[in-house]
């Protein structure tokens, strides 16, 4: 194991913020009609009509506090200076961090840090997601995605938004702290009456589990190592990363014993338009191949479109040849999210509008200026698009549908799927996709 992951963890308590539930506020929508003219290598227009926000993108540890302004940075000089007396929890943590060693030694790649944290597997009481565990091995995430919206993570510590993919906080021990966090606190099947169903960990919720820091820092494995001791587990991965094929096998006894499913985002088959909107994300091809992979070993395996970005992935031609490629891959199902832009995401993403797509920019300022929502009309013909599309290629029932909760889980407009009902979803038993 890497000398990072041996280091004892802190004694030290993570501050811990209230969650509030984002406003429900819309903007009129201002349709614009297809081009059938339009060019392959252009962005497509922004696409109108009824439709409800389909939100699949993977979600924070819980959903982010949209309501809440995020606190200014301190500075953004290297965490492990001298720490200000007035930080405190993850702040505080962040700020005295070591840097962590690395063979890379390019001046361009990002900085690491050992993060002591008490606890790897994170409890998510939202409503607004179908998970009630998370884990993320890392806070940051190399890939630089421009719209990622999990860049609020980093303004808990007192770093900028911008701080996301430059500054990576390799957290210590996650081996031995999962292991303990699954023997306190996650609640078996066994130990719970027969019509109970095991709670859900959903792994890479606001960091990607094999962004390249995988390849050195072997976090993600280590907590494998541990799911893979144990059996009726309910887990999902989600990554735009070939790397997880690294741990196929590993994966493989994962699944023997417990219900797994992974998802591999491909928000694009464009290749530069996949480098301009995932700087260091590996290309859109490659994430295929891995899903082609995995599911040649058997495992239950889908594509996230997500986020789906308005006017510039969401033309009908595009998704539809992204939908068929999934199918050619073997994915088992298939689906699509909204951007949603946090405040801290905005920051970063709108200036990047204005200078590569600029005639989007008036579209987005209208929809995202003041709300974190594209609006509902908008959400609803996205819906509807991806439903034909799963209809048209045959896709499965995605299985977060079927996925049990210990409570009913309100459909709002942040969970991985947000309908524009409010209706809690069905308990059913969790079954694996063939």
């Amino acid at each position: 194991m890497p000398p990072v992951l041996s280091t004892s963890a802190e004694r030290l308590r993570v501050a811990s913020r209230p969650v509030p539930k984002p406003p429900a506020s819309l903007f009129p929508l201002t349709p614009k009609q297809p081009d059938p003219e339009r060019r392959a290598g252009e962005a497509a227009p922004l696409a109108s009509g009824p439709g409800g926000s389909l939100a699949v993108s993977p979600a924070a540890d819980c959903p982010p506090p949209q309501a809440e302004a995020p606190r200014a940075p301190q500075s953004t000089d290297a965490p492990n200076r001298k720490v200000p007396a007035t930080l405190v929890g993850i702040a505080r943590l962040a700020a005295s961090s070591p840097p962590a060693e690395t063979r890379r030694k390019s001046a361009a790649g990002p900085e690491y840090f050992r993060l002591p944290v008490r606890s790897v597997l994170n409890h998510c009481d939202s409503e607004r997601v179908p998970f009630e565990w998370t884990i993320n091995p890392y806070r940051g995430c190399e890939f630089a995605c421009r719209y990622c919206y999990a860049r609020y993570t980093h303004e808990y510590m007192e770093l900028d938004g911008a701080d996301f993919e430059r500054k990576i906080f390799v957290k210590q021990n996650a081996g031995p702290l999962l292991a303990r966090d699954l023997l306190h606190k996650y609640r078996f099947p066994v130990r719970l009456s027969p019509s109970q169903f095991p709670e859900h960990i959903a792994i890479g919720t606001a960091t990607d589990p094999y962004q390249p820091a995988e390849l050195e820092f072997g976090v993600t494995r280590a907590c494998l190592e541990e799911l893979a001791k144990l059996e009726g587990l309910s887990l999902s991965i989600t990554t735009k990363s070939q790397q997880i094929v690294r741990d196929l096998e590993l994966l493989k006894r994962i699944s023997e014993r417990s219900s797994l499913f992974i998802n591999l985002t491909v928000t694009t088959l464009r290749t530069r338009l996949a480098r301009l909107l995932e700087p260091r994300a590996p290309r859109p091809d490659l994430r295929l191949a891995a899903v082609a992979q995995l599911r040649e070993a058997g495992l239950a395996v889908g594509v996230f479109a997500s986020p789906l970005l308005p006017g510039i992935t969401d033309g009908d031609t595009d998704l539809d040849s992204l939908a068929a490629a999934a199918k050619d891959a073997g994915a088992q199902w298939f689906a699509a999210g909204v951007l949603f832009l946090m405040p801290s995401s905005r920051k970063q993403f709108l200036p990047f509008l204005r200078e590569k797509f600029p005639r989007l920019e008036k579209q987005y300022d209208a929809w995202y200026a003041r709300n974190g929502y594209a609006p509902e009309a908008y959400r609803r013909a996205i819906a509807e698009r991806i439903a034909r599309l799963r209809a048209k290629y045959g896709f499965n029932a995605r299985p977060w549908d079927e996925m049990p909760r210990t409570a009913p889980c309100a459909q709002l407009s942040l969970g991985w799927e947000t309908s524009v009902e409010a209706e809690p979803r069905p308990r059913k038993q969790f079954r694996a996709l063939g």
